[in-house]
């Protein structure tokens, strides 16, 4: 079982998902999001969306940040996105915020993706077998981080939109 304190975030879970050679630039301290338009509209729409919430940027531990939690019957983890292109990075961002606020007691089973610009949401639940996939997610993920060159261009269509091109094709 991976512990927590091995300072895995989800920004590191959900680069796994997309690409494993922006994951390990990501984990050696190249962070190109700054300067990327794209993630900067990105934040601001994290930012202003839902300022009414009372739980916001809720920390769990000593690196992860949650956009919003809400406690009613049952706790739920929310996430806020620009759009919905890499929407399986984002349903396995929140499954590892549930995951790790498992881990620390929290009983949660529900998570909402929201991406407010097209007012759509979309609901993520966890269970067992998901577990699993993060535990061997996170495994590699500290095998990437460990390797001493980045892994290959993987040269989808995305990669011209992503703050890395520079890194992989100039």
């Amino acid at each position: 079982m991976i512990m927590l304190d091995e300072r895995i975030t989800g920004t590191q879970v959900a680069y796994y998902m997309v690409c494993k050679r922006k994951l390990w630039f990501f984990t050696k301290g190249i962070e190109m999001e700054n300067s990327n338009d794209s993630v900067i509209i990105g934040k601001v729409i994290s930012q202003e969306a839902f300022k009414r919430e009372k739980y916001r940027e809720v920390v769990i531990g000593e690196t992860i940040k949650v956009d919003f939690i809400r406690i009613g019957k049952e706790i739920v983890v929310h996430e806020v996105k620009k759009s919905r292109k890499m929407e399986e990075a984002h349903i396995w961002q929140v499954k590892f915020y549930m995951y790790s606020l498992r881990k620390f007691g929290v009983p949660v089973n529900m998570g909402i993706i929201h991406y407010p610009k097209i007012m759509k949401k979309m609901e993520v639940t966890f269970d067992s077998e998901d577990e699993k996939k993060i535990e061997e997610s996170l495994s590699q993920i500290n095998l990437i981080k460990n390797l001493e060159f980045p892994p290959a261009v993987i040269n989808k269509p995305f990669c011209k939109n992503c703050a890395y091109y520079e890194l992989c094709y100039v």
